[in-house]
């Protein structure tokens, strides 16, 4: 079994729950050995953000997998580039690459997920706001040192219960499909 950072988002703005951290919580549940997981909670916060993964991406995995809540999509997103700008159009690191693109065969995972009967897409990339920010930042980091690990960012659906208590529908999808999707990546993974 591979060695696997899994991390998610806690509630922010108007969110009291994130649909990323009930997925992961799902998924734990379900794990009879969990001893190769390592699960982290970060905060919606970029300078927080990076001072946990500077600390947590030390570790010696082999997969390193972000999950993050995007509010009207429809289905899992695989994102597949991380981009060196923020929110404002700045670059997140100076003289870091305009961007990186991950060594992950996101379409075997999409293929095995809608095969599954589980929603899913490759996306260019994670968007510019914390999401993006945290995978850039995973990846240069491991760029930067060399380091064996291999990272992707996921997005995935609110659950039926936040879509529910929105004044406008929204789409969701349950927790437990979204960990059946974390699980399915995570046991497609070969080191």
């Amino acid at each position: 079994m591979p060695s696997v950072l899994l991390t998610a988002f806690e509630p922010y703005e108007e969110w009291t729950e994130n649909s990323s951290w009930l997925a992961l919580i799902e998924l734990t549940r379900w794990l009879e050995d969990s001893s190769h997981l390592t699960t982290r909670r970060y905060p919606v916060c970029f300078q927080a953000v990076s001072k946990k993964l500077g600390d947590d991406l030390k570790g010696d995995y082999d997969l390193i997998l972000h999950l993050g809540q995007a509010p009207g999509t429809t289905h899992i997103r695989l994102e597949s580039i991380g981009l060196n700008v923020d929110s404002c159009g700045d670059p997140l690191v100076k003289g870091a690459p305009t961007a990186y693109q991950t060594s992950l065969d996101l379409p075997s995972w999409q293929k095995r997920l809608n095969a599954a009967g589980i929603p899913a897409s490759v996306s260019h990339h994670a968007g510019t706001v914390l999401c993006n920010a945290t995978l850039f930042s995973s990846q240069h980091y491991l760029a930067e040192r060399r380091l064996k690990s291999q990272v992707a960012f996921i997005h995935l659906p609110l659950t039926p219960a936040q879509a529910a208590a929105q004044t406008t529908p929204l789409p969701s999808m349950s927790s437990a499909m979204a960990a059946a999707a974390i699980a399915t990546i995570i046991e497609s993974f070969e080191v």
